[in-house]
């Protein structure tokens, strides 16, 4: 069965809450600081998963040279976090396959995880970003994104660093259980763009210039961009010299478009969009966000499926004034 479109708005976050320190037991922020989890490492209910791949340059040989104490290690690009079907990748996995994933990583139905990325660009925020989206997808509330990641970690707690392999953890008994909430396929998107009268506004978090067809993802059919789309670079949403999510007051200038009313977000493969819809629906609350995980490389598979590529010429004038 299609997974269509199903929006549901169900609150609005308050910014002051994203890096509060709360209770494991009881709560969890999407945003976490290092002392917050210096402060938790003993508690039980705890599982860090350290998201190092090939994006960040890492893997699991960069984990054994050192990692937070009691994390385990699961390569984003090969654990199963994404998968391909009809030759498209990047795609949800089914919720037995997400399911058999999150249990060898030890999840329970009550575990606090934490997700560590590598803390070194917002492409590899990005990994994180996917790998929280799909737990909140598949049912598991209590997920958080440790902000600044490894590297910021070992900067500031360089006493607090396991090196070697970690003892295997016991299998968790986690339940996974899809619900739409968050989600959209293809077939979605397609009546979107067909409904003239829709209110939803497709955000484009790729580059300028694959924004525009001047370039694209090896593995699209096409260039260009999904008709009706406005652009918001995921990367402007990462403080590049820190390493860190940007403030909450700058993304939401950042994203003043669309901080309300439903949005769809979508890229090449569902990868940077999981960023913006992070920062719109976690951080700045805004539940009315989707994710488009088959994204331009799936919507260009079906040549009938319209394209733009042609700057307006309002986009033209920004341009001119922007260089001027």
């Amino acid at each position: 069965m299609k997974r269509l479109i199903n929006i549901l708005f169900t609150g609005i976050l308050t910014s002051s809450a994203v890096l509060m320190p709360v209770s494991v037991a009881t709560a969890s922020t999407p945003l976490i600081s290092a002392s917050w989890l210096a402060d938790n490492l003993n508690n039980s209910d705890l599982v860090i998963i350290d998201m190092r791949n090939s994006i960040d340059g890492g893997g699991y040989e960069t984990f054994l040279e050192g990692h937070i104490p009691g994390a385990i290690h699961s390569d984003y690009g090969k654990a199963g976090w994404r998968v391909s079907r009809d030759n498209t990748p990047g795609l949800l996995p089914t919720d037995s396959q997400f399911q058999s994933l999150a249990r060898n990583l030890g999840v329970n139905d009550n575990s606090q995880i934490v997700i560590v990325p590598a803390g070194v660009s917002s492409t590899d925020f990005g990994s994180s970003a996917r790998a929280y989206w799909t737990f909140k997808l598949f049912g598991h509330q209590t997920v958080s994104i440790l902000n600044g990641g490894w590297k910021n970690w070992s900067k500031i707690y360089p006493n607090k660093i396991e090196t070697g392999a970690p003892i295997a953890p016991i299998e968790g008994n986690f339940v996974a259980s899809f619900s739409a909430n968050g989600y959209i396929d293809t077939d979605g998107v397609e009546q979107l763009v067909s409904d003239k009268t829709s209110s939803v506004a497709l955000l484009d978090g790729r580059p300028e210039d694959q924004f525009w067809g001047e370039g694209k993802h090896p593995n699209a059919n096409a260039a260009g961009h999904i008709p009706g789309a406005i652009l918001i670079s995921q990367s402007n949403a990462y403080n590049e010299i820190e390493n860190k999510i940007k403030p909450v007051d700058i993304l939401a200038e950042i994203y003043d478009d669309v901080t309300e009313g439903p949005v769809v977000s979508y890229c090449n493969t569902g990868h940077w969009a999981a960023t913006n819809w992070f920062v719109l629906s976690e951080l700045l609350g805004n539940k009315d966000v989707l994710l488009y995980d088959g994204s331009m490389v799936e919507w260009t598979k079906d040549q009938s499926r319209p394209l733009v590529s042609e700057k307006s010429n309002l986009a033209k004038v920004k341009e001119f004034l922007k260089l001027g």
